[in-house]
Formats: structure tokens, C-alpha cells, sequence
């Protein structure tokens, strides 16, 4: 038994007492020689931080005056009990060590470690001891580290200012052009004592799938380990029919049990149901899921178990070459599903700080977007099953990269050991879920070897491709065969085609942000586009509890730290002025920036839908955020919605109107190009009609051209029939398009509820006027309701609940109104709040305010 913490099945987490103190590097003098009591799982800057003995890094300019704790070194200590318990063996399971690490038990060395994504099992039978036992692990500097293996393995190029690609640990720990430079050290995973006799389980790999006729059948696999494989028995030898083991394996009640003889080390198992329900993404079905047991035993005695769920679905991915180029469609029980896609980065600079709770609230709030697909992209991690159980539960499918981002890897050892390793680990765990639709090699290196003039810097070494097109491929080929998988994104379809190239598979799009202007979205036609955004600040709450500079200004020094993007203002402030003032007033200029973000990304994402079916999908790039920071985000870095989230509900609802300009535009950027046309046979404008509901769209379409005092100058009235899942693009007649004061007038086209505005002339240019708004609030259940009244044409109306409380959440934002028209938000908030304050000028915005 021992005394450190609770056990469950012989597994006990040593997760008390722990201490940690610099042992090594420039550490302050205040700190040299003393513990600080230490949190496990955890990392050190939460240690020093829950200690008092550092500021926040994410505050102010704390991550400069931080940045000596990533070049020490630090030694994690506790001491437990334990006395013998009659059990054959005993191994310590690390399940996360960040990252270089030397362990020890009781001053006798167990492991040398170097990779943060790995699980970690350490026999210690030979070294334990009754009564008190004491447990280090001592961790190298990461940033030292990483020096000294650059130069070991051999430079090879990378982003940023430190070789992340010399090490395995998450690349953006290093800093991002979104994130804060904070390389951590810690045991950010749970850290066990295993007791157990027998046999155990060492890999688990149910395999699901269904037939035509809804027959569902789980394979599982299992890797067996016997408690005297290490006495040095030959496994191959067995001992008897006495010392067989029995795996069992029970899917929703229905039990298959198979014998394997002693020291076998794998055995497979299969359960077939007939008339299962199939999962199925979000809007297109149910998501059944379906509890898995696997136990291993003696017939009398189970040993070890293992338990998950299972989802029954088919998935592929379609790149077969077509006439006009290569697909990337993404299929689901043989139905094509239009990918309406976010990136995610981790949750939070300091992973082990990720709760199931905020990975669901995270989560919901993408759900609540129309989110069907969430990118967990490879500067990362391999995501937590608390990640990948709700994103199974919502239906949201995910895209999961191998860690490999914006950078050449040595394929040579010790790196190519660790990255096979790591695979094997993080595949076997991640399998069983059936959101997990894709995988993929790497983020942007085999673009960056075309593109980012990588190939004279190499000097003819290795850079990764042999893990993209060879040994990841066959590792899933052997423990993962029926999920499709990508060697890199973006990605055409062959290494002989750009793989950046609209025509061929899925691209990524970033000239846009970097050079030219949002509208330009629309001067390409891709299959499938993995990446896209635009900056936006966050929310004012997160931004004030972050910022203290006093004036604050878009260029104040904590603004300056939370700007990671190489000549980031200068992007936001270009890509503002050619469609709005460049305010000199700070509220303004957020609430600018934040409207701007909104209005580029859903440009973006109702043409890439309205390009449907040649377009298969768009992934925004990002979600989420791991600090407070300017950044592409949906959600900041606090967990509150941007404006740019509810333009994403907007935009990814499953019924869209929008209305397109169809005359050709230029076409720049890397990778070939294609004419604006979407084939509509017209230039001038047309109406996408996309219907990705299970129901057909049914209705009379009415077009209208109006001033902006509302007055009709045009009409017309069109009935329309669009199947389910399709969309049906309609040319807006001549006398609705042509417009005779481009500065004041705008076309709406209505569909049941569904509304479309064209706007011909920019905000910045048009007779929009000065707000003339009318509003009132009053407390309601459950929260605060918000009447708006529009006296004049007001668009993007917006309530930023949170300037009142930080906690304050309000149902929609940027709506637009006709004069006359009304709208009514429902503001989330705690009581004892003055309703008021939710109509006061900072609070109730449009994008009238901007042009006073």
C-alpha cells in the first residue's frame, strides 16, 4: 500500500507533497536553494505563481521579466509510503513529463526522458522499498535544451526565435505569433504507482465499424504484458493451459471472451451488434455512443480493465481527381458533409490548467457557431480524451495534426525514435473516438519547403518528409487503418502538384491578412480552404484585466507585448482604413478593430458557401486563444465570444443567404489561380441560396434595391426549391442590381426568415448616417432584456455585454436594421446589475458610431 494519494484498481496517483526548486541557470537570488511547494499535475510557472513568488506572466510585461524560469533548471521531490501488498510487479506511469527529464527513486536512476508527448511506464520492483520512498524528477532547461540539439542534430529552418523543431514538447510553448513565450517545465500529466500481478492490459484498440445493413463490429486489439516477462521467460514459450489469461470484451451487454496462452503478448477479440445507430456529426444526426469494457483475467479474477466508448460511422476522404482539379471532401457514412470548420490552439499557455469544464465550455461555445468541425493543429498537442469525449457527445468532428508545425525536423535519432513512440501512444489513445474523422502529417512543411526557401538552407539534410509520407502512414496503417490521413496541410493531393494550389485540395489563405484586403477573399475559387483569419483585440474585460498601461492606446507597451504578429497593428490598422475611419479614441478604435475581424472572416466564409459544392469546407483560423492576446480568436484568451463569434453563427448557420459580387476580380498568392466567376453566367451580383439542412428550402425569394431611408426603388419576387444539402446560386436582375447612388442605397434579399444585405459602397464612403438609436433594458428571469429601435438604416448593431460584467453573455450581435425595425438581445448576467448600463454608448454599438 502507500500513502500518497487515492487508488483505484491498484493505480496510485502520487500526486502530494511534491516541492520544486531551481537547481541550475540565472536564477533570481531570492529564490536559489528553496522549495516551493509544488502542484502535480503542474508545471513550474503555476508553482511559482500559486507561491507568490512571480507575477502573472500574462499580465502587463511579466513575460519578459519571466522569461529566465525557461532557461533554468528545476527539480520536482516528494516522499510516500508504501509496504508490500502481495502484487508481482510494480511500475510508476508518468503520463506526461514536460519534457527533459531525469527520474529517479530512491537515489537510483529510472529514465532519461525528452518528449513531452509520451506516457511514460518505469518498472521499479528492483528499487522500491517498504516505508518511505523518496521520488525526484529533475528537468533540463527546455530552452538550453533545444539550443544544444539544434546544433547536435543539425540547424534546420524554423519560425519564431527558438528551435522548437529540436525538441519534442509543444512547438507554441516557445511563443506564436499569438502566444506568449513561456517555456515550462513540470509533470503536467497524472504520475501513478501500478500495482499488479498476472497479466495487464498495455494497449487497448477497438476498432468500430458498421456495414451497409447497420451491423456494427468492434475489433479490439490488445497488447498483453505478463508480470514475468521480466524474469526473462521466453513469451513464445506459454506455461500451460492452467496459466492461460481471458480477455473479455463487453459492447452495450454483448460479451466475447477469448483464451490466450500464457506470455502471448496480443490477442484480438470481436463483438458484432446488429442494428446499431450511427453517429453522426452535428446536423446531420444523432451521436449514439456505445460503452466498451476490456478486461484481463484468470476467468476468476480480473487483473486489469479498460473502458471507453465507441461511435459506429464510416469516414473517408474524397480526392479523386475531377475535372476540375482535386476535392477534399470530407464523408460520413457515405454523405459528403460541408466542413464548417475552426482551428484550435491549447486552451491555456500552462496545458495541465485545461479542466474537462473548460474544454466543454470551449467546446459549446463552438457548437453554439455552427461549428461541425474543430483543427487541432500541429504546433500543439495530441488533444485529452476530455477534449475528444465532447467533441463525440456534440458531433463536432475534429482534424487532429501529428506535432509538427512551420518548420524542417531531423529525421535521424533520437528525434525519429521519440516521434515513432509518441505516435504508437497518442494513435492507440485517441482511436476509439469517433469524432476523430482525420489525420495529418504536419502544419504548412511541405509548403514551407516549397515556398519559405528552406531547400538552400538544408544543405541536402532531412526535414520531415520521411515521417509525413512513410512512417506516419504506416503506423496508422497498423494500429489505425480505417481513418483516413493526410501527409500535410495545406495539401494538394500529390507531391507533384503545389500544395497550395486552389484547383487541388485543401489550401491555406493568408495574402489576404498579410498583403491585400478581405474583399479579396472572394477573388479565389479553392476546394477546401484549412486555414484563414483576421485580428481582431479581445474582449474589453480580458483586455483591461490583462493591460494596465495608463493611457492605454493601441500602442501602448502591455498592447505592444499582447501583439505577437510580425507588423501586427499595422495589418489591423491597413486592413481597417480602406473600409472604416481609423479612430483616435481607444473605445472606438476596439470596438473598430472588433468589427472589422467579424466582418473580414464571414466575407470570407459566405463566399467559400456560396462556392458549394466545388467548395468543400472552411476551417477559420482560430477559435480559441491560450492568453490574452490581439489575435485571430474567436474566443479570447478568457473565454469570452468576440464579435467574431456570433459572425460565425451567422455565417455557418445551416440556412444561408448571401449575396456575391460575380465580376472578375485580380488573383495574386502563392500556388495557381482561377478567374472570380462561380460560373453564374453573369457579372453584377448573384444570391447563394446554401441549404446544409436535412430539409429542402422552399419559398419565395424577394429581392429588393432601397435607399437607406428605407424607401423600395426595385423588387422582385423569385420562388425557389433547394434540396436539402445543396446550394443554388440566383443572378439578382439588372434592374435590382443597377444601382443609381452607389453611396446610399443597398440591396436585401429575404427568404422566410433568412436575410441578405449587398451594400455597394464601403462604410467609410456610404450616407450612412450618425446612430439614432432608441433603447430601453429592464431586468428579466435569468438575466436583462435589451430593446433597440433603429430610427435610421444602423448596421451591425452590437451589445458588449461585457463592459458592464466581465460575466455578462448576450445572444446575438451585429444585426442589422432597417428604420423602423426592432431587435431584442437577452443579456446572461449576474443580478444586482443597473439594466441601463446595457444601453449606454460604449456598451450598444453599431457600425454607424464609427463614422460620426
Amino acid at each position: 500500500m502507500t500513502s500518497n494519494g487515492a487508488t483505484i484498481d491498484g493505480r496510485v496517483r502520487l500526486h502530494d507533497g511534491w516541492t520544486v526548486r531551481p537547481v541550475g541557470g540565472p536564477v533570481p537570488g531570492p529564490l536559489a536553494g528553496r522549495d516551493v511547494p509544488a502542484t502535480v499535475p503542474g508545471c513550474v510557472h503555476t508553482d511559482l505563481l500559486a507561491a507568490g513568488d512571480i507575477a502573472d506572466p500574462f499580465l502587463d510585461d511579466n513575460e519578459r521579466k519571466l522569461a529566465w524560469i525557461g532557461s533554468c533548471d528545476w527539480e520536482y521531490r516528494t516522499r510516500f509510503t508504501w509496504s508490500p501488498d502481495g502484487h508481482d510487479r510494480h511500475d510508476l506511469v508518468f503520463e506526461g513529463l514536460d519534457t527533459v527529464a531525469t527520474v529517479t527513486l530512491n537515489g537510483r536512476e529510472l529514465a532519461r526522458t525528452a518528449n513531452q508527448h509520451r506516457t511514460y511506464r518505469l518498472p521499479v520492483d528492483d528499487v522500491l522499498r517498504p516505508g518511505e520512498n523518496e521520488l525526484v524528477a529533475a528537468f533540463t532547461s527546455p530552452v538550453k535544451h533545444a539550443d544544444r540539439q539544434s546544433l547536435a542534430l543539425g540547424y534546420r529552418p524554423h519560425t519564431n526565435h527558438h528551435p522548437y523543431n529540436a525538441i519534442r514538447k509543444m512547438a507554441c510553448n516557445f511563443g506564436w505569433d499569438w502566444g506568449i513565450d513561456a517555456a515550462t517545465v513540470g509533470i503536467w500529466r497524472p504520475v501513478t504507482l501500478h500495482a499488479w500481478s498476472g497479466v495487464r492490459l498495455a494497449a487497448v484498440r477497438p476498432v468500430a465499424t458498421v456495414d451497409e445493413d447497420d451491423t456494427g463490429r468492434v475489433e479490439v486489439g490488445v497488447e498483453l504484458e505478463w508480470a514475468d516477462d521480466a524474469a526473462g521467460r521466453d513469451p513464445a514459450a506459454g506455461a500451460g493451459a492452467d496459466a492461460e489469461a481471458e480477455v473479455a470484451v463487453d459492447v452495450d451487454g454483448v460479451t466475447r471472451r477469448v483464451r490466450v496462452a500464457s506470455g502471448r503478448s496480443e490477442a484480438v477479440a470481436e463483438v458484432e451488434l446488429p442494428g446499431v445507430r450511427r453517429w453522426w456529426p452535428r446536423g446531420h444526426g444523432a451521436q449514439p455512443l456505445y460503452d466498451v469494457t476490456v478486461t484481463v483475467g484468470d476467468g476468476a479474477r480480473v487483473s486489469d480493465d479498460w473502458r471507453g466508448r465507441v461511435g459506429f460511422r464510416t469516414v473517408r476522404l474524397d480526392m479523386t481527381p475531377d475535372d476540375q482539379g482535386t476535392p477534399f471532401v470530407v464523408v460520413v457514412n457515405d454523405r459528403p458533409v460541408f466542413v464548417r470548420g475552426a482551428n484550435w490552439i491549447p486552451d491555456d499557455a500552462f496545458v495541465h490548467r485545461v479542466s474537462a469544464r473548460q474544454y466543454a465550455e470551449r467546446l459549446d461555445q463552438a457548437e453554439w457557431a455552427n461549428v461541425n468541425l474543430v483543427r487541432v493543429w500541429g504546433g500543439g498537442l495530441y488533444e485529452s480524451d476530455d477534449f475528444y469525449s465532447r467533441c463525440d457527445e456534440l458531433g463536432i468532428m475534429t482534424w487532429q495534426d501529428f506535432p509538427f508545425a512551420c518548420a524542417a525536423y531531423a529525421e535521424e535519432e533520437p528525434l525519429r525514435g521519440e516521434v515513432e513512440a509518441e505516435a504508437r501512444d497518442n494513435v492507440t489513445r485517441l482511436l476509439p473516438h469517433p469524432s476523430l474523422v482525420l489525420w495529418c502529417g504536419n502544419n504548412e512543411n511541405i509548403w514551407g519547403f516549397h515556398d519559405w526557401r528552406w531547400e538552400p538552407r538544408l544543405r541536402g539534410r532531412t526535414w520531415g518528409l520521411g515521417y509525413y509520407t512513410e512512417l506516419l502512414p504506416r503506423l496508422l496503417a497498423e494500429l489505425d487503418p480505417q481513418r483516413p490521413y493526410v501527409p500535410g496541410s495545406p495539401w494538394s493531393g500529390t507531391l507533384d502538384v503545389h500544395p497550395n494550389d486552389p484547383d487541388h485540395g485543401a489550401v491555406h489563405l493568408w495574402d489576404l491578412w498579410n498583403q491585400r484586403d478581405y474583399p479579396d477573399y472572394r477573388a479565389y475559387r479553392p476546394r477546401f480552404v484549412a486555414e484563414f483569419g483576421w485580428q481582431g483585440p479581445p474582449t474589453w474585460s480580458t483586455l483591461r484585466r490583462a493591460i494596465s498601461d495608463d493611457p492605454l492606446t493601441p500602442e501602448s507597451p502591455g498592447m505592444i507585448v499582447h501583439q505577437k504578429a510580425s507588423n501586427g497593428n499595422d495589418k489591423l490598422t491597413d486592413g481597417l482604413v480602406r473600409h472604416l475611419p481609423l479612430p483616435d479614441d481607444m473605445d472606438d478604435w476596439h470596438w473598430a478593430m472588433s468589427l472589422n475581424q467579424a466582418v473580414a472572416v464571414g466575407v470570407a466564409v459566405e463566399h467559400l458557401r456560396s462556392l458549394g459544392p466545388r467548395c468543400a469546407g472552411s476551417v477559420v483560423w482560430q477559435l480559441n486563444d491560450c492568453w490574452p492576446v490581439t489575435s485571430w480568436s474567436a474566443v479570447d484568451g478568457d473565454g469570452r465570444p468576440k464579435p467574431l463569434l456570433y459572425a460565425l453563427k451567422h455565417a455557418y448557420a445551416d440556412r444561408l443567404l448571401t449575396l456575391q459580387p460575380r465580376s472578375p476580380l485580380p488573383v495574386a498568392g502563392r500556388g495557381a489561380s482561377l478567374p472570380a466567376s462561380t460560373g453564374s453566367g453573369a457579372d453584377g451580383l448573384a444570391l447563394a441560396i446554401v441549404n446544409d439542412s436535412p430539409q429542402a428550402w422552399t419559398g419565395d425569394v424577394v429581392l429588393r434595391r432601397l435607399s437607406y431611408d428605407g424607401a423600395e426603388l426595385a423588387t422582385v419576387t423569385v420562388p425557389v426549391d433547394v434540396a436539402a444539402r445543396s446550394t443554388d446560386t440566383l443572378d439578382v436582375p439588372g434592374d435590382v442590381a443597377s444601382v443609381a447612388d452607389v453611396n446610399g442605397e443597398l440591396v436585401l434579399a429575404t427568404l422566410g426568415g433568412e436575410r441578405a444585405w449587398w451594400f455597394f459602397a464601403e462604410y467609410r464612403d456610404s450616407e450612412l448616417s450618425s446612430p439614432d438609436l432608441r433603447a430601453g433594458a429592464e431586468r428579466v428571469d435569468g438575466g436583462y432584456r435589451v430593446h433597440v429601435t433603429a430610427r435610421g438604416l444602423t448596421r451591425d448593431v452590437a451589445l458588449l455585454a461585457d463592459r458592464v460584467h466581465p460575466d455578462a453573455r448576450v445572444d446575438d450581435m451585429k444585426v442589422t436594421l432597417l428604420p423602423g425595425e426592432r431587435v431584442s438581445f437577452f443579456v446572461t448576467a449576474p443580478d444586482g446589475l443597473d439594466p441601463a448600463a446595457f444601453t449606454a454608448p460604449t456598451v450598444l454599438r453599431s457600425a454607424n458610431d464609427l463614422l460620426d
